[in-house]
C-alpha cells in the first residue's frame, strides 16, 4: 500500500515564522531572550549601517533607515526565525555605481523595483532555485566585493585628498589613489588603525563585546583629543538628522523604469543570493529550516518600505543573523526589535554620531571586507580541480573589474557547462554478447563445464547496458556507440536499468536508432526502463511493434530466443 505525502499548502509556504513563533506559547522568557539579542544586534548594526552607507557614497541616514524599515519587515514577515536585515557590504559596488550614474531618486526606484521582483520570486517559488548556484560562484563573487571595498576604503583609512573624483573602476582608481599618496593625513591613519586594531583585538580577547561599537567610540574620543583636524560625519554630511521620514514613492514613471531595470535586477539577484545564503547559515547554527520562498517575498516587502523611506538596499547579513543566534534569540521579535533600537539610539544619539570620524568606519568596513573574503575556500577550490578553480577566478576576475552580474551570469554558465561535461563522462554503455544455454550443460559431479565465452556467445543477440543519466551530454557519445551496431545481430537489448534520467535528445537518440534497426530488419528490446523513461521514450515514437518493452534484460533474452525461434508472439 502505497502513502501519498501531504500536499504542500500556500500556507505551508508563505506562513512568515513570526506566526509560527507566536503559536508555540510565546512567553515572558521568550522575550527577554529576544530583548538582550535585538539590543546586541542593534549594537552592532549602528556603525555597521553608517559605515555601509558612506562607502556607498550616500549619507549615513540612508544605511540607518534600511536597518530599521527594512530590517522590521524582513524579520516580521520573514520565512527564518532569526534572519536580520539591514544594508549589507556585499550591496557597496553596486549602491555605489547606480548613485553615482543615476542619483539618489535613481537608486530608490531601482530599490523599490527589486522589491517587487524579489516578492515574484517569492510568489513563484523560484527560492528554492538558489541553491543551484555553484559553490565557486558565490565564493568568487564574494571575494571580488571584499577586494573592491577594500579598496573604496583606501582614501578614508589613509586620510587622503583626492586632485579628482575617485573612480569606481578598479583599474582607474588605483591609480588616482597612488598620485594621492604624498597627502596621507597621520591623524586620520592613526584612528582608522586604532579602531581597526581595536575591533581585532576585541574579538580575539572579547569576542561577546560589541567591538565594531566599542573600536568608533574609542576612535572618536580620540579623535576630538587631537589637534590635527579629522573628516568627520558632521564636516561631510552635517550630522544625522533627529526624526524620521515621511514616505513616499520613488519614480515609477515608465521610462525612469527602463532605464533602472539593469541595477534593480542586479539588486534583486544579490539579495535574493545573499538573504538565502544567510538563512541557511541560520539553519546550520540553530538546527532549524527557513521557508525559502516566503523569505524572498519578506525581502521584497522590506526593500519596498525601505525604498519609501529613503533607505538602502536591505539583505539578510549574515555576520548580524550569526550574532543574533548567538545571542540567544528565540525568534522574528528579536530582529523587531533590532530596529526599534536603532531608531531609537538614531533619535537619541544623533548630535553625537556626527562626531564620528569617517577614517574610525573605514577600520570597521577594512574588518568587514576581510571577513567577508572566504579566504579558507579560496584556497582550497584553487588547489582542487582545475574546472572549479577556473570558475572562482573568472568570477572573482569579472567582480572586480566588470560587472557583478555579469561576474555571476558567467560564473553560473561556466559551472553548468563544468557539470554537463562531468555528467556526460559519467555515463558509460558496456556490450554484452547473450550466452546459448545448452552450450552449459551440467556434469555428472554437479559441477560446471568451463566453457569459452567466444563460443558460448550467441551470434544473433546483443545486450548494450547503459548506465548513468541520458541526457543531451551524453547522447553523442552513446549515439556514437549504437550507431557501431554490427548488421549481423538481428536482436538488439538495451538494457535502461541504471539510467535515472533520459531527456528529449537521448529519447530522440533512440528513436533513430528504432527506425534504423526497423529499416535493416534487426529487432529492438529496450529492458528495464523505468516509467518515466518509458513514457518519455513513447512520446518521441519509440513504441511497438518497432520496439517491445521488457521488465528485465533476462525476459528481453528470452523473448528474443523465442523470435529466433520463429514462435507466434514475435511482436505482442
Amino acid at each position: 500500500m502505497h502513502r501519498h505525502l501531504p500536499k504542500v499548502t500556500f500556507a505551508d509556504l508563505f506562513t512568515p515564522k513570526l506566526v509560527t513563533v507566536l503559536r508555540e506559547s510565546y512567553g515572558r522568557g521568550h522575550l527577554r531572550s529576544d530583548l538582550v539579542a535585538g539590543l546586541t544586534v542593534a549594537i552592532v548594526a549602528l556603525p555597521l549601517s553608517i559605515a555601509i552607507a558612506i562607502a556607498s557614497g550616500v549619507s549615513p541616514e540612508r544605511g540607518l533607515y534600511a536597518a530599521i524599515f527594512g530590517g522590521f519587515f524582513v524579520s516580521a514577515l520573514g520565512g527564518s526565525r532569526f534572519q536580520i536585515g539591514g544594508p549589507a557590504g556585499a550591496f557597496i559596488v553596486l549602491v555605489a555605481a547606480t548613485a553615482t550614474r543615476h542619483g539618489i531618486d535613481g537608486l530608490l526606484t531601482a530599490t523599490f523595483m527589486a522589491g517587487l521582483m524579489l516578492m515574484a520570486g517569492g510568489l513563484l517559488r523560484l527560492g528554492s532555485y538558489i541553491k543551484f548556484i555553484p559553490y565557486p560562484v558565490t565564493v568568487g563573487f564574494t571575494g571580488g566585493i571584499a577586494v573592491t571595498i577594500m579598496a573604496s576604503q583606501i582614501k578614508d583609512f589613509l586620510g587622503l585628498t583626492l586632485a579628482e573624483p575617485e573612480p569606481g573602476a578598479l583599474a582607474e582608481k588605483l591609480p588616482v589613489l597612488a598620485a594621492a599618496l604624498p597627502t596621507l593625513s597621520p591623524a586620520a591613519f592613526l584612528i582608522a588603525l586604532i579602531a581597526l586594531l581595536t575591533i581585532v583585538g576585541l574579538k580575539k580577547l572579547r569576542p561577546h563585546w560589541p567591538g565594531m561599537l566599542i573600536a568608533v567610540i574609542v576612535a572618536t574620543l580620540i579623535a576630538l583629543a587631537l589637534p590635527w583636524p579629522v573628516e568627520t560625519i558632521n564636516s561631510r554630511f552635517g550630522g544625522l538628522p533627529t526624526g524620521i521620514p515621511m514616505p513616499m514613492l520613488p519614480d515609477l514613471s515608465p521610462a525612469r523604469v527602463m532605464t533602472m531595470l539593469p541595477d534593480a535586477t542586479a539588486f534583486a539577484l544579490l539579495g535574493a543570493i545573499e538573504s538565502l545564503l544567510s538563512a541557511v547559515v541560520a539553519d546550520g547554527m540553530t538546527g532549524r529550516r527557513h521557508r525559502s520562498n516566503c523569505e524572498l517575498v519578506a525581502q521584497g516587502a522590506a526593500n519596498i518600505a525601505s525604498s519609501v523611506m529613503g533607505g538602502l538596499v536591505v539583505t539578510g547579513t549574515i555576520a548580524r543573523t550569526a550574532t543574533n543566534v548567538r545571542a540567544g534569540a528565540h525568534g522574528p521579535i528579536a530582529g523587531m526589535l533590532h530596529s526599534l533600537f536603532v531608531l531609537g539610539f538614531m533619535l537619541i544619539a544623533a548630535p553625537l554620531a556626527g562626531y564620528i570620524p569617517l577614517a574610525a568606519l573605514s577600520g570597521v568596513l577594512v574588518f568587514v571586507a576581510w571577513n567577508m573574503a572566504e579566504r579558507h575556500a579560496i584556497f582550497t577550490l584553487i588547489r582542487g580541480q582545475k574546472g572549479e578553480a577556473l570558475v572562482l577566478l573568472v568570477t572573482f576576475g569579472l567582480t572586480i573589474f566588470r560587472d557583478l552580474t555579469e561576474a555571476i551570469v558567467v560564473g553560473f554558465a561556466l559551472g553548468a557547462l563544468l557539470f554537463i561535461h562531468r555528467m556526460s563522462e559519467s555515463v558509460a554503455i558496456e556490450t554484452e554478447m547473450a550466452l546459448v544455454p545448452e552450450d552449459l550443460p551440467d556434469n555428472p559431479d554437479g559441477t560446471r563445464t568451463p566453457y569459452d565465452e567466444h563460443e558460448a556467445a550467441d551470434p544473433d543477440i546483443v545486450i548494450y547496458h547503459i548506465t548513468g543519466a541520458f541526457f543531451f551530454g551524453a547522447a553523442a557519445t552513446v549515439g556514437a556507440v549504437l550507431d557501431r551496431i554490427s548488421d549481423g545481430y538481428k536482436v538488439l537489448v538495451l538494457d535502461f536499468k541504471s539510467v535515472p534520467l533520459l531527456d528529449s535528445t537521448g529519447a530522440n537518440t533512440i528513436a533513430g536508432l528504432a527506425a534504423k534497426l526497423e529499416r535493416t530488419g534487426t529487432r529492438l528490446i529496450i529492458a528495464g526502463a523505468a516509467p518515466a523513461l518509458r513514457h518519455a521514450l513513447l512520446v518521441h515514437g519509440v513504441r511497438p511493434p518497432a520496439v517491445k518493452y521488457t521488465p528485465s534484460v533476462d525476459t528481453g533474452v528470452a523473448i528474443a530466443r523465442r523470435w529466433l525461434a520463429g514462435k507466434p508472439d514475435a511482436r505482442a
